[in-house]
This record gives C-alpha cells, structure tokens and sequence, in this order.
C-alpha cells in the first residue's frame, strides 16, 4: 500500500499546515476552501477565477493523526431530503481554515450509521 509518509518531506511538494485545531470525530466543524476556477474569455485564452467556498458538517470519521502529512477527515452535511459528504486532506494547501463550532458525545471512532438517518434521528447529543 502507497502511503505519502514514505517520501521524504525535504522534497518541498508537501503542504504542512500549522493552524490544525483539534478535531475529533463527532464534532461540528466549518471548513473554508479556496477554488481556482478556470474561465474563458474572448480571447481564446483561459483565466484564471478564484472563489472561497465554506463546507459546515459533522465529522463522521477520521484517517490517521492530524500530524501526519495525509491525515483525513469525512465531514456529512445534512439538508432536508438527504445529505453530501466530502472527504478533506487536513494538510491541504486548498484549506483556508477550519472552524470547529460545537462538539457531541459520540461513542463510536466512525459515525457511519448517520447515513443511513434523517431528520430528528441524525442528531447527536451535545458535549458542554
């Protein structure tokens, strides 16, 4: 299995990010990516157009320590008639930043069990 720790970090490829809060699973967190956008002119030319995206969801699992350089996280957003997941690489150089906004008390390390749930059901109780 290919992972990303076996390439030496002295290459200069990697993106480590600093600003890393403490996630853990269970947790409401907002993402804010940046977006480069390609856009055609008249010209024929492409240019490039850039877009700041935010992505606000529940952590339902995590890959791997947050020091790692290609640790994840899958974060579920929820919305009536259903829900979205994407799966975020925390050393990305895309990350803006990472909010977390609340945390619950959850008892499981993969909360893969609220795909299956809507409504009322998806909720988690809160941790004070």
């Amino acid at each position: 299995m290919f992972s990303l720790q076996n390439i030496p970090i002295e290459l200069g490829i990697f993106h480590k990010s600093s600003s890393i809060p403490k996630i853990l699973v269970g947790d409401k967190v907002k993402i804010v990516i940046y977006l480069e956008l390609p856009k055609e002119t008249t010209e024929g030319g492409k240019k490039e157009k850039e877009r700041i995206q935010t992505f606000e969801g529940i952590v339902i699992s995590k890959h791997l320590d947050s020091a790692k350089i290609d640790a994840t996280i899958t974060v579920r957003k929820m919305f009536p008639g259903g829900g979205t997941e994407k799966v975020f690489v925390l050393n990305s150089p895309w990350i803006k930043s990472i909010d977390i906004l609340s945390n619950s008390v959850v008892r499981r390390s993969k909360l893969y069990y609220l795909r299956e749930r809507t409504g009322k059901a998806a909720r988690l109780k809160r941790r004070l």
